[in-house]
């Protein structure tokens, strides 16, 4: 019934793998590998599916839906149970502000099309755009961490999981794989420690998905 076209190291389809864990959906992977092939993403079928040519993309019977926070508020009002958006608006704003830190303000400026424009229009050395990235991750974790400090508990907002920590989480790995440090962020940290000992969080880590074997 769902089918998810994923990427095993993409933050926003790691995003979207540990809602579906979390709320028990039963999902078919669909691998799409962003360098092989010239970009799998490019391909004229996919591109059929996401104009923009980004995963993650939700599938379910006949109706399609790209971009990891529209299908996050799909999944939770099509599958309402284990939400990740509380109900009453300011808290379920405060949760948005935290998903949108990460998915507007931190996580596209480490895209794959980011990095190779960098490098193949603009003419930066593979170090120099390394360097570029380091940085807008670094000041987006050290905003984050300063909000975190007004709304966490266990977790990013309170005691229990939400869609912040699903954000929170991919972009832990994400940054350490671009060489930040994410212990200098003791809170960020003790979210991460938290969230990866839960079933949802370790189902859908990028070692556990079947691509993995790829570069």
């Amino acid at each position: 019934m769902l089918k998810l076209y994923s990427y095993f190291r993409s933050s926003a389809s790691y995003r979207v793998r540990i809602a579906l864990h979390h709320k028990g959906l039963p999902f078919e992977y669909l691998p799409v590998h962003l360098l092989k092939d010239g970009g799998q993403q490019h391909h004229e079928a996919y591109r059929r599916l996401n104009p923009m040519g980004h995963v993650p993309t939700l599938v379910h019977d006949d109706f399609v839906l790209a971009e990891s926070v529209a299908i996050f508020d799909y999944l939770d009002r099509a599958f309402p149970v284990k939400p990740l958006f509380p109900q009453m608006p300011r808290e379920r704003a405060m949760v948005l502000q935290i998903v949108e830190m990460v998915n507007s303000g931190i996580q596209p400026l480490q895209n794959i099309k980011v990095t190779q424009a960098l490098e193949n229009k603009f003419g930066m050395a593979t170090s120099d755009a390394d360097r570029w990235t380091r940085h807008w991750i670094q000041s987006g974790l050290e905003n984050l961490e300063k909000l975190l400090e007004r709304t966490a508990g266990n977790y990013c907002f309170g005691a229990e999981v939400t869609a912040a920590d699903c954000f929170l989480i991919p972009q832990c790995f994400s940054s350490r794989r671009f060489g930040v440090d994410t212990t200098q962020f003791p809170i960020i940290s003790r979210i991460e420690k938290n969230a990866l000992a839960l079933p949802a969080f370790i189902q859908a880590h990028p070692e556990k998905q079947p691509d993995q074997n790829g570069t």
